[in-house]
């Protein structure tokens, strides 16, 4: 394998980047970097009232990426990063926006931000993109079984995975991999996995050929 610094993995709610986190990790050896979810003071709150929490819950996410991207820089080692800065304002922060969860007042405060820190953040060597569709994603936020996701509407992850094509269809930050995974299992099945390996491990070599 091919010395990489920063991998990051991009995808919907429940389309299984922390598994895959976990298992390119032990694959290869790579440290792992998790989205804040368990720590998060207001991730619990946001899905009960999203009007009322989303501009609180979008700079937290904000601020916690550009925190790991100082990580990564830091790392003398390779880093699995399970979702990227590049989301956090091109998916679900403009989503809220476009539905109405956050104002334009607040909004452009947040791209302020955004705009302002990106400056300072470096591309992933490779973005992989876990494509899936809703019904995918339901059996997969249903399996984890965290009792505050409950309230996700299959309308909120239809509009997020619309962001998700538009933004990845005009990705040219680096370099990126689209992982359909509707019919794969990567836990289950041995050979899924492995089928993911191989397209990564050939998106990598590409890179220093």
């Amino acid at each position: 394998m091919v010395p990489v610094k920063h991998i990051a993995i991009a995808g919907n709610i429940g389309s299984g980047k922390t598994t895959l986190a976990e298992k390119l990790g032990k694959q290869y050896g790579w440290v792992p970097l998790f989205e804040s979810v368990d720590h998060n003071p207001y991730l619990r709150d946001f899905y009960s009232d999203m009007t009322r929490w989303a501009f609180h819950l979008q700079i937290y996410f904000l601020n916690s990426r550009f925190n790991q991207i100082r990580q990564i820089r830091e790392s003398g080692k390779t880093i699995v990063q399970d979702r990227t800065i590049y989301e956090d304002a091109h998916i679900f922060a403009a989503n809220l926006h476009r539905s109405g969860h956050i104002n334009d007042r607040d909004y452009q405060s947040y791209l302020d931000i955004y705009n302002s820190m990106i400056h300072f953040v470096q591309a992933p060597d490779l973005l992989i993109y876990l494509r899936a569709d809703i019904p995918k994603l339901v059996h997969q936020i249903a399996k984890r079984n965290r009792d505050f996701e409950y309230n996700i509407k299959l309308e909120y992850l239809k509009n997020l995975n619309e962001h998700y094509e538009n933004w990845i269809s005009s990705y040219q930050h680096g370099k990126l991999l689209v992982v359909d995974v509707n019919n794969l299992d990567f836990v289950e099945r041995v050979e899924d996995f492995s089928f993911i390996v191989s397209k990564i491990e050939l998106e990598l070599n590409s890179l220093f050929s």
